[in-house]
Parts: structure tokens; C-alpha cells; sequence
């Protein structure tokens, strides 16, 4: 049924966590690095040399291209291009679509080959240093992790402000943002068929023996962040557009909520306790009282359009609750950044304030910029509009009723369905190599 070996942290194994990991506007989990497998001793006498070679070629390619690329992938300032031409993101992605129609001959109709080959796998969150199994899908579902992170670090790429031809503030087109939602589709596709097609045929030994970053509370956290990132950027979008009305926006920030409030649900009682773990525990708080915010100012908004009483004292208390979890938000965002691997806002912060008096510590910070990113989007928008907003009708509402008139409890947020679906993303057939061969089935 497959063994399980884990090495603890203090064991003195190579784990590379990087100190810092520049400007994050998608979260990427620590990357899962693959460790090099010798197939031959285990596959040798059941398939072809050729077909072991194939194995493994492609598992070697992926392990030096995420060895090289892995620490440093979420980095903002990094190499764009191979020494091959092309995207590195896109290689190594490529990468791991080529290995896996192979890698699922292992498993193909139950085969036992898939307890013949040991694969060590380096972990980022988890307290263990490396976690190896013998089981092909522990494999499998490692590679899907590695191919939903590559697509989270592509959409981050997607989302960071550039200085714009003109010259004027940095920004981010339009192309951009509704390129980055289908990328983000992308990668809760990978985590869905994750969670739904390879999580379940791993015994339930292996399953309590998975790494933190492989439970399946993570990966369905990682999924709805997706969603909900995706979300964000289409109310941004409607924040735009003329067209779209206070409805549409209300309706895409209370779906918002929900996807964020559910991730924020699958990690409850992880030992999610220290580096990039405690890092994602407070970047889905933030997402979720940010989004909490903006519902609630439209949901104001709204209510607000009433002609009585009991309608305006409603949206000011909305209001005031947007208001509140505005104010909350940006200090659970300083509290993101700050939480070690830094990111690039909190290190600037961090420099601005703190003196640097040694060579050495000075030399590892010169690729930090030292001013903070303008904002950008939704939060842009309503760190504008939601004090400014929410002090007018205080204001107005005040001379109008008494205080205790006005409610001191927010109303209901309304409830929608949540329309953002993953990608419906399936497990590729297995390579054609797999039907000519003559394997021995363990007999």
C-alpha cells in the first residue's frame, strides 16, 4: 500500500525558504520541490529500458528547472526568460504536462507498479523537511500542486502594476486582469480534480500521513482563494464600467465574502503555525475582511436608496461596518507582510524605519523597493470611497435621527449563489508508450 517517510526540519536537510518574496497581489504557497528518483531498480524488470529512460528524463528535467526556479519563483525581480527562449513559468509548467500522461502508467487499472517507486518530495509549509512515499499518486498529486502554484505565481505576475508607456502611475490593463481570472480558473481546476479524482485513491494511512500543503483543507482553501481572487478582479472590473450597476457590485462583493469566508473554514485547526503556513493563515483573514468591506459599502449603498427611516438607519450601520473592516483590513494586511517570507511592501517598511547598520544585512536588501506600490483596483477605489462615503451619511443621517435610532448592529448581508467555477480539469490518458508495453503485473 505504499510506505510513508517524513524528515523532521532540524534534520539539517536542504530546504531553501526564501527571506523575502517581492510584491504579492495572489498568494502562492511555498513551492513543493521534487527530490531526483532513480526508476531503474524498481521498474527495470517490469517495463522497458526505453520507457524507464523516458521516466526518467522528464522527472530529471522538472527537478532541475524547480530546484533552480522553485525558491525563488514568487520573486517579482527574477529571470523572465530561459537560457532556451520562453517563459521559465511556462517551461516548467510545460514541463510537468509532459510528465504526467507518463507518470500515469504507473497507476494505470490499479497497477502495483504504483508501490514500486519511491518519490521524495521537499516541503515549504510543513514541519517535516521532506516527505517521501511510495505510491504514484502521492506523485501525481504533487505535480498537480506544483502546476496550480505556477499558475497562482503566473496570475501574481499578471496583477502587479507596470509603469505604463506614458510614464503616468503604474497600473495594470484590462487585458491583464481578465487574463489573470482565467488563469486563476486554471489553477482551481488543478486543485478541484486534485481534491476530487487523486485525494480519495490514496489509502487513508497515506492521507493522514500527507504533508500540511497536501491535506485536503489546504488544497480546498487554495481552490476558493482562487475563486475568490477571480471575483475580486471582475468587481474591479465593474468598478470600471459604466454599465454595471450597484447591484452587480453589491452581488460580486457578497460572493466574494462567501468564497473567502469558506477558505478561511478548510483552514481552521491546520497546523498551519510558522513560515509560508502562517503567511496563507493571514493573507485569507485579509482577503476575507477586505472583502467584507466592500460588501457591506454596497450593501449600504443600496439600502441607503430606501425613503425610510429604518432603510437609512440600515445602510448607516453598513456603512460603518464597511468602515470598520476597512480600517481592521489593513492591519491584518500589515500583519501578512510582516509574517516571514517578507514581502517586498513589509521589508520596504521595515528599511524605511528601522536602520540598517551592517554590510551584510544591507547587500541581501538592495533588490528591495523601498516605496510602497500605489494601490490598485477594488481597494484603490473603496479605501477612497468607504470613509469618504460612510462620514457623509453619518453626518447627514445624524441630524436626521437620533442616535439611538440608528442601528448599532450591521444588517444581513444578502446571500447569492456563487457563480465562479473551476476549470473542469481532468487527468490526461495515459502516453500510448504505456499500450506497448509487455509489463509484468507483480506476478
Amino acid at each position: 500500500m505504499g510506505c510513508l517517510v517524513s524528515t523532521p526540519k532540524d534534520s539539517g536537510g536542504n530546504r531553501r525558504r526564501p527571506a523575502n518574496v517581492g510584491e504579492i497581489s495572489v498568494f502562492v504557497p511555498g513551492l513543493r520541490i521534487p527530490k531526483p528518483v532513480d526508476f531503474s531498480p524498481s521498474l527495470t524488470d517490469h517495463v522497458s529500458k526505453t520507457l524507464v529512460e523516458r521516466l526518467s528524463a522528464l522527472r530529471t528535467r522538472i527537478v532541475v528547472m524547480a530546484g533552480q526556479e522553485g525558491p525563488t519563483i514568487t520573486r517579482t525581480k527574477r529571470k523572465t526568460f530561459t537560457q532556451h527562449g520562453g517563459s521559465t513559468l511556462a517551461d516548467l509548467q510545460q514541463a510537468l504536462e509532459d510528465y504526467l500522461p507518463f507518470l500515469l502508467g504507473l497507476v494505470k487499472d490499479g497497477s502495483p507498479l504504483q508501490h514500486k517507486v519511491q518519490f521524495v518530495w521537499v516541503n515549504q509549509e510543513d514541519d517535516a523537511e521532506e516527505t517521501a512515499m511510495s505510491n504514484a499518486w502521492y506523485e501525481v498529486l504533487s505535480v498537480l500542486h506544483l502546476m496550480a502554484s505556477l499558475s497562482l505565481s503566473q496570475a501574481n505576475l499578471l496583477l502587479l502594476p507596470r509603469t505604463s508607456a506614458d510614464g503616468y502611475q503604474p497600473k495594470i490593463s484590462e487585458e491583464s486582469r481578465r487574463t489573470s481570472i482565467d488563469v486563476l480558473l486554471k489553477a482551481a481546476g488543478y486543485l478541484d480534480c486534485a481534491v476530487r479524482q487523486v485525494l480519495p485513491l490514496l489509502p487513508t494511512e497515506l492521507r493522514r500521513g500527507l504533508p500540511v500543503d497536501l491535506t485536503e483543507g489546504v488544497l480546498r482553501a487554495l481552490c476558493l482563494q482562487a475563486l475568490g481572487q477571480g471575483v475580486d478582479i471582475q468587481l474591479g472590473l465593474a468598478i470600471d464600467s459604466t454599465k454595471a450597476t450597484l447591484a452587480v457590485k453589491r452581488r460580486l462583493a457578497c460572493e466574494m465574502v462567501k468564497y473567502w469566508q469558506q477558505a478561511q473554514d478548510n483552514l481552521t485547526n491546520l497546523p498551519l503555525s510558522n513560515g509560508w503556513g502562517e503567511k496563507h493563515r493571514f493573507f485569507v483573514k485579509w482577503k476575507y475582511i477586505e472583502a467584507k468591506a466592500a460588501a457591506y459599502y454596497y450593501h449600504g449603498l443600496i439600502l441607503d436608496e430606501g425613503n425610510t427611516e429604518k432603510s437609512h438607519g440600515m445602510a448607516l450601520a453598513a456603512l460603518q461596518a464597511a468602515d470598520e473592516f476597512l480600517k481592521e483590513s489593513k492591519k491584518t494586511s500589515d500583519a501578512f507582510n510582516t509574517a516571514p517570507p517578507l514581502s517586498r511592501v513589509a521589508a520596504a517598511r521595515f528599511l524605511s524605519s528601522t536602520a540598517v547598520s551592517s554590510s551584510s544585512t544591507r547587500a541581501c536588501c538592495t533588490d528591495l523597493v523601498i516605496e510602497n506600490p500605489p494601490l490598485w483596483g477594488t481597494m484603490k477605489y473603496l479605501s477612497e470611497k468607504i470613509p469618504k462615503d460612510t462620514s457623509s451619511k453619518v453626518r447627514i443621517n445624524q441630524d436626521l435621527y437620533s442616535h439611538d435610532k440608528i442601528m448599532e448592529t450591521a444588517p444581513t448581508l444578502p446571500d447569492f449563489a456563487l457563480a465562479l467555477k473551476p476549470d473542469d480539469y481532468q487527468l490526461p490518458p495515459v502516453h500510448i508508450s504505456w499500450n506497448d508495453e509487455n509489463v509484468n503485473r507483480g506476478q
